[in-house]
């Protein structure tokens, strides 16, 4: 049995012995114990964090065991992690920017969900273009006083602290001047306001910072080259970890559509048989676009702005899965009980927004890939 294998199959016998729970997102305090209890669990079979170096508290997993590791988590049905944040972004970016004491303090508390962090990094008028953003941090003896607004914060309501990106220097150019604080959420001045989605389920937050005091200590990186340090931040956040998960998810949906429409004795429908038949062709391109990402990894290859291609397909099958599924099933998918088809519908609207909207992925893949010129910048 080769390492990957074994690593599988030791994974599949530990989660055969630790049922994950039936919660999705926290959508209340309850969720989140739920989920923070779940974390622990996983952290406890050391199944955390596992792309981590050993001596941070991960295993050192390859690309491959990582791609493993999320599609069997999938399978399983296991929900996405409450302390995602600090395990995919804020731990890589600790370990490649953060000092010896910010990474003894934060990196074993993030594994366990002792601490869970949120993103600050979205502003209402900087999201896609985030070097405008104006959320200011003043330099006043031992700690920055920061004032500002963020905006898609997810877990805000339920994290304790938050990796935020300032403006330090408001005279720099708008990708100069930027510094990385972590900021505690319980800070006096932090205030936290949920965001109802389309789907009823308040994920999201908009979070408001009123001259709060932030240690000197907490700044991540050198002052002013917070930019760079965010490069770190977003590569993973657009690496292709995720994906893995939502392939898994995609053929799962696409299994259960079929069966539903066997139930309905519709698949002899040859419209019907023709919708499912593009999903599946959907989902097909979707694994091998993910193959061929792991191979690129497995050869020590940076994937860079070939992520954006892998984003940028996922998003429109995501979208179009729900869409057939809604369109051949009919009116009453919106509203049964227990099937995920309406949530679904509604839910992958965002997938074309978060992480980076198809509209910017489409310029880096024009720009970056294809050397087409660059998107004019307009100016008022």
């Amino acid at each position: 049995m080769s390492p990957d294998d074994a690593f599988r199959a030791e994974l599949r016998a530990w989660l055969a012995e630790h049922r994950p729970p039936a919660v999705e997102v926290a959508s209340s305090a309850d969720d989140a114990l739920t989920l923070r209890v779940w974390q622990r669990t996983l952290h406890g079979g050391r199944w955390v964090g596992i792309h981590w170096p050993v001596d941070a508290g991960g295993r050192g997993a390859s690309p491959a065991q990582v791609a493993t590791y999320n599609e069997e988590l999938a399978r399983a049905g296991a929900p996405p992690l409450l302390g995602r944040v600090g395990v995919t972004l804020v731990g890589p970016t600790l370990l490649a920017h953060g000092t010896e004491a910010q990474r003894a303090r934060f990196l074993p508390r993030i594994l366990g969900a002792d601490d869970v962090w949120c993103q600050l990094f979205s502003e209402p008028d900087a999201g896609s273009d985030l070097a405008s953003l104006s959320t200011r941090a003043e330099k006043r003896g031992g700690a920055y006083r920061v004032n500002g607004q963020k905006v898609w914060s997810s877990y805000a309501t339920f994290a304790n602290m938050g990796i935020a990106l300032v403006r330090t220097d408001p005279t720099a150019p708008p990708h100069k001047g930027i510094s990385m604080l972590a900021i505690p959420m319980d800070a006096p001045g932090v205030a936290v306001r949920p965001l109802r989605q389309i789907t009823g389920e308040p994920e999201f937050n908009e979070v408001f910072l009123d001259d709060v005091e932030v240690p000197v200590d907490n700044l991540i990186g050198p002052e002013n080259e917070g930019w760079r340090v965010a490069n770190t931040t977003l590569a993973n956040e657009r690496g292709a970890s995720f994906i893995w998960r939502e392939q898994v998810l995609c053929e799962v949906a696409l299994d259960r559509l079929r069966e539903a429409c066997e139930r309905r004795g519709c698949t002899r429908d040859p419209i019907v048989r023709q919708q499912l038949v593009r999903s599946w062709i959907d989902v097909e391109l979707f694994r091998l676009h993910n193959r061929r990402t792991l191979d690129r990894l497995a050869r020590g290859e940076e994937i860079g702005a070939a992520a954006s291609i892998v984003k940028l397909f996922w998003a429109s099958a995501s979208q179009h899965l729900y869409e057939r599924a809604c369109a051949v099933l009919g009116p009453g998918s919106l509203t049964d009980d227990g099937e995920p088809w309406g949530h679904g519908l509604l839910s992958t609207r965002a997938n074309s927004i978060m992480g980076g909207t198809s509209e910017i992925q489409r310029n880096i893949i024009g720009e970056r890939l294809l050397g087409l010129p660059r998107e004019p910048t307009f100016r008022g």
